[in-house]
């Protein structure tokens, strides 16, 4: 953790030049003096960065010292930005590691494309939800994640539309997608592809058995035949 603190810190500065101690701490949700401390740790390790206390003081890099990765257009780094708009690494548990990782893209991509990538962020907004679609039961995708990361085999209880009966599967996971505000769990059920929403499932549980997908089928061409 504190390792990826440091490059938190060291990529904010990159972006904004002088940070105060205090928005650092805030932003990291940390003290200031473990702000401070990592700081030390920083400029030990060969960073040049250095800390000026008072009212206007701040934290700071030397002036020309950055990680720098060129290549990224100007459109490729509003469609990245855009990407943040969606929601969906919410759902997923992933929001401080997509909060993170577009710090770090934000740090690494060319200053002039920067203000191009934060007025998309800005200028559009993704909502998937329909309208007068009323509140949306609570889903919990923990483990529906876990499997598709992790290549296992699911242990359903399951509750179909109009029925108060819960059945079990064992099912060979594809992925998850998001339609409409709604999550599915796209799965093969005895080499046949079935759809399952997420708000339906009962209980969940990952087996010590690796996924049987069929040859060749990835989530895509499996939601394609569903959807149709």
């Amino acid at each position: 953790m504190k390792s990826d603190r440091l490059l938190s810190i060291l990529l904010l500065l990159q972006t904004r030049g002088r940070v105060p101690a205090r928005e650092l701490a805030e932003r990291l949700e940390v003290s200031v003096r473990t702000v401070y401390r990592d700081v030390e740790s920083l400029s030990a390790a060969g960073v040049p960065v250095y800390a000026e206390r008072g009212r206007h003081g701040g934290i700071e890099l030397l002036a020309g010292f950055r990680t720098d990765v060129t290549g990224l257009t100007a459109d490729e780094s509003r469609a990245l930005f855009v990407l943040a708009a969606q929601g969906a690494h919410a759902a997923l548990g992933l929001d401080a590691a997509f909060g993170s990782a577009l710090r770090k893209v934000m740090a690494a991509l060319p200053a002039p494309h920067r203000p191009a990538a934060e007025t998309a962020s800005r200028r559009i907004l993704v909502d998937a939800t329909r309208w007068r679609g009323g509140p949306q039961p609570a889903v919990d995708l923990e483990v529906l994640r876990d499997a598709v990361f992790a290549d296992r085999r699911l242990r359903l209880r399951y509750r179909h539309s109009g029925e108060r009966q819960v059945r079990t599967y064992t099912v060979d996971p594809y992925g998850l997608v998001a339609k409409a505000g709604v999550w599915y769990l796209v799965a093969d059920r005895r080499a046949e592809p079935r759809l399952f929403r997420a708000d339906r499932v009962r209980s969940a549980r990952l087996l010590d058995e690796p996924v049987r997908r069929r040859p060749g089928v990835e989530l895509a061409d499996a939601w394609e035949g569903l959807r149709r």
